[in-house]
This record gives structure tokens, C-alpha cells and sequence, in this order.
């Protein structure tokens, strides 16, 4: 068996993942897609972070807030092999090589612990170790799970890191069992060491202070870190992941930067992708929300993106999380009205309170103006976000349904039309006992679209609120038969 650094552990597992998915059928993008399960971004993103691991390199995600960078970075970390060879009784569960192999101690140093538990010299000689001296059948080793704290450390940016928090601090009890300040057992292991064999996810790199960015800057030019109250190196050898918004990046430093891949994560452009994030986002949530009121939200989101650029003060509105919370405060508004499930004016102002709750300003006259903004744009943007989603879900029944029928089309809108303001013609159509053919084809057309497993209840206000959304939001007096489904 030979030693493997975590990028090249990280690296065989790539492509271990991806020549399976390949084996069973899937191309390459969906291979890829698939490495990342909880992250949904454009094909070209997902491609570009796969070859910058498979490079071997450390990762930094740059994007406007809310974009998925931290949820990337998650789903790299469940990709790492979490099985490790380590030293039984190490803090900082080092490799076995790094005490037996003289080329390989050399790179990667053993802990000043295990030298002088398995390396036959006390802490003031650990600079004679030599692994060649060291007898391979007397160090412990066990294979361990790396999780939080072994082989896995997160740290969010903040100019309150200090250096300290990367490299550690003593700790008293050891200080008091052992009763000597200098040896290097005393040390309790900060976030760099913590992460030793494994990844480091860094969080808002740029927010952290110099002194602090120096230290990761040390571990990853290095594999190791120097306590500033200790004497001895430890190992630091990691796979680094971090994220930086683009307001940020200029206070990372030049030579930190420069150890690190970038990779621009944007907002999606795939329609379908952000569809996705909602989805996920709304699984297991308390009340039903039809697809008509999720595309809505989605639409209004990506026009947002469209007209406000990359605005620090602006750019959160139009995040993942903001799109997920139009979804989430709209599901809060039904439940105050007590009704079971989500509907168009439930949208309207759960996209209010969720863009508008996200707005940021330098001075409370930029405040202002940034709400002005917001407010304007929600006011034209989201009754026609909603209309359009209506228009979108007619589309879909029209194409799919009906062939593009036109005659059948008109018929079928009449007959809808006449229902929506007709409880009882619903209802009817639900039970199957209803004259009304078209009605009762497009209500099964609803049911098909929608999530399965609804109570006859769910079905009956869900198929109402579609109809009373197509009436409230012209659907019916707009063309009735288009030539083509709305784009996605």
C-alpha cells in the first residue's frame, strides 16, 4: 500500500464515481451532475469545478450571494473518501507513512505527538527523528472515519478569525496532566489540523484578516502549520474549498489567491435547474404548492437577475435563497388564511416580503433606494410572473394534450372558463361523474402535473386555484390556442 494525499484520494474517487455513472448509460454531464446532488448549476460550472479537482488543485468558488457556492463545496466534501489509514493514537489522525517512510516523512512530517510516542525520541529531540529507526510493526494504526474536527474542518469568514483559531490553542487539562508549556501535547488542534488528511471548507475567504489568510496561506504552500505557541510544525495537508462573493475578493491576498483554482459560479441559466432548486427546497413542506405558483416564483427571480446586475447591495435579492423564500413565506400566508395549500395571492405577497426583506444599503438613503427599486419591479414583475406561469401551464396541456388542436383548444378554454366560477362543475369533474368532457380531460392533465398522493380535498382546491388563477390572470381572454408552449 502506498500514501495518497487527500487531492489524490479525492481525485480517484472523481473518477471512480464517473466511470460507473458512465458504465451504466449516463453521459458525461449527467455523470457530472450527478457527483453533485444537492447543487444544481450550469452544465459548464459543474464541468469546470470537476477538472480543477481532478487537477489536483485547491478551489475557490467566487459568485454573488446565494448562487450555491457553499452547497458545491458541501457535495465535495461527500465526495471525499472518508475511510483513512491513520496513526491509532494521533490528534491529527496521521498517515502511517509519515513515520515509517523516510522519502514520504520528508514532504509530510508526523505530528511532534506521534514522533515522540512512536519515533523513540523525546519532544525536546524530535528534530533527530528518523523514520528509517522507527519500527513499522510498533505504531498503532487503525482505519477511522473522517468526519467533523477529523479530517473535515468549515470556518466562516469573519474579521474576528484570528490566527489562533487556525492553529490552535493549549489546552489547559493536558497542560496540567503533562505540566510542561513547551511540549507540543499541550496543543489543542485548530481548524487547520483538524482538517489534515480530509477537506477544509472555507466560507467568505476574503472576510478573514491578514494574519489569519497567512496561516492557510502557510498549509497549503507547505502541508503544515506552526502554532505561534509552539516550537514544532504540525501536519496540515488538505484539500482546500473556499467561497469569496466578488465584493470581497480584493482583500485576498495576492500570494493566498494564487494558490487556488477559480471557478465563476453564477446565478443558473438553466430554467430546468432552477425549477429543481425550489423542488428540493419545498420537499416535505406542511402545505401543497401547485407547480403553477413554483414556476411563478422562479420566473420572477431570473428577471430579476436580468435587470440587476451584480449589485452587492442588490445581488441577495435575487439569490437561491430568496427564490426559495418567495415559496416559503407564500406557504406562510396560506397557513394564516387556513387554507391547504398555496395560491396565487399567496405568491404575490410571499415575493414581496421575501425580495423586499433582502434589500441592502450603505446609508439609509441607499437603503431606500434600493427599496424603491425592489418595490417597482415587484409591482410590474409579479402579476406577469404569475400570468405567465398560467400562460406556461395552458401551454403544456395545450401541447401535450390536445396535439396543438386549435378547435379543440377554444373548446376546451370556453368550457374551463365557465367552470372556474362553478364549485360544483369542479367538483363534479373530480368525481368522474361530470357531462363535461374537456373539463374533466383537463382536471386529469392537472392531476398528472401535480404531486401524487393528494387527498380528493388537495385535488379539489388545487384544481379550483388553477382555474382561478387562468380567470384572475387573463389566461382565457388571452390567446387561447398558441402556436408553441412556453419556452423554459
Amino acid at each position: 500500500m502506498a500514501p495518497r494525499l487527500p487531492a489524490d484520494r479525492l481525485r480517484d474517487a472523481l473518477l471512480e464515481r464517473l466511470r460507473a455513472l458512465e458504465a451504466q448509460g449516463a453521459s458525461r454531464r449527467e455523470a457530472i451532475q450527478d457527483l453533485f446532488p444537492n447543487t444544481q448549476l450550469d452544465d459548464e460550472v459543474l464541468e469546470s469545478v470537476t477538472a480543477a479537482l481532478l487537477s489536483g488543485t485547491n478551489l475557490l468558488l467566487i459568485g454573488p450571494p446565494g448562487s450555491g457556492k457553499t452547497s458545491l463545496a458541501k457535495d465535495i466534501w461527500n465526495l471525499y473518501p472518508k475511510d483513512a489509514l491513520v496513526v491509532e493514537d494521533c490528534p491529527v489522525q496521521d498517515d502511517p507513512f509519515s513515520l515509517i517512510s523516510t522519502e514520504f516523512a520528508a514532504r509530510h512530517p508526523a505530528c511532534p505527538a506521534c514522533r515522540t510516542r512512536h519515533g523513540a525520541v523525546s519532544y525536546k529531540e524530535i528534530g533527530d527523528f528518523d523514520a528509517a529507526r522507527v519500527d513499522a510493526k510498533k505504531v498503532p494504526v487503525k482505519v477511522a472515519r473522517l468526519r467533523e474536527g477529523y479530517g473535515f474542518a468549515r470556518l466562516q469568514g469573519s474579521p474576528e478569525v484570528f490566527p489562533d483559531y487556525l492553529t490552535g490553542a493549549i489546552n489547559l487539562v493536558k497542560l496540567e496532566e503533562i505540566g510542561d508549556p513547551e511540549s507540543p501535547l499541550v496543543l489543542e488542534p485548530g481548524k487547520v489540523m483538524q482538517a489534515n488528511r480530509g477537506v477544509f471548507l472555507v466560507d467568505e475567504v476574503g472576510k478573514l484578516p491578514r494574519g489569519t489568510q497567512n496561516v492557510l496561506l502557510q498549509a497549503l504552500q507547505e502541508n503544515i502549520v506552526t502554532p505561534s505557541k509552539s516550537r514544532e510544525t504540525f501536519p496540515a495537508s488538505f484539500v482546500a474549498v473556499a467561497t469569496s462573493n466578488l465584493a470581497d475578493l480584493e482583500a485576498i491576498e495576492e500570494p493566498l489567491l494564487g494558490r487556488f483554482t477559480s471557478v465563476y459560479v453564477p446565478f443558473n441559466a438553466d430554467h430546468a435547474k432552477n425549477r429543481l432548486i425550489v423542488d428540493l427546497a419545498l420537499r416535505g413542506a406542511r402545505l401543497t404548492t401547485p407547480t403553477l405558483v413554483r414556476e411563478a416564483a422562479v420566473l420572477l427571480i431570473e428577471r430579476w437577475r436580468k435587470v440587476s446586475g451584480e449589485s452587492p447591495e442588490l445581488g441577495e435579492v435575487g439569490s437561491n435563497r430568496t427564490m426559495i423564500d418567495v415559496l416559503r413565506r407564500a406557504e406562510a400566508h396560506a397557513l394564516l388564511r387556513g387554507a391547504a395549500l398555496v395560491a396565487g395571492e399567496d405568491f404575490l405577497r410571499g415575493a414581496q416580503e421575501a425580495m423586499v426583506g433582502r434589500v441592502r444599503g450603505r446609508s439609509g438613503e441607499g437603503y431606500l433606494e434600493n427599496r424603491e427599486a425592489v418595490e417597482a419591479f415587484l409591482a410590474k414583475q409579479s402579476p406577469k410572473a404569475l400570468a405567465d406561469a398560467a400562460t406556461d401551464y395552458w401551454c403544456g396541456f395545450f401541447v401535450e394534450v390536445l396535439k396543438e388542436d386549435r378547435s379543440e383548444g377554444d373548446r376546451t378554454a370556453r368550457e374551463l372558463k365557465d367552470a372556474a366560477a362553478q364549485p360544483k362543475l369542479v367538483a363534479e369533474a373530480l368525481a368522474g361523474t361530470s357531462g363535461l368532457a374537456k373539463l374533466r380531460r383537463f382536471a386529469e392533465y392537472v392531476d398528472a402535473r401535480e404531486a401524487a398522493g393528494a387527498s380528493p380535498e388537495v385535488k379539489r382546491d388545487r384544481f379550483s386555484m388553477v382555474l382561478k388563477t387562468f380567470e384572475a390572470t387573463g389566461t382565457f381572454d388571452a390567446p387561447k390556442t398558441p402556436a408553441a408552449p412556453a419556452k423554459k
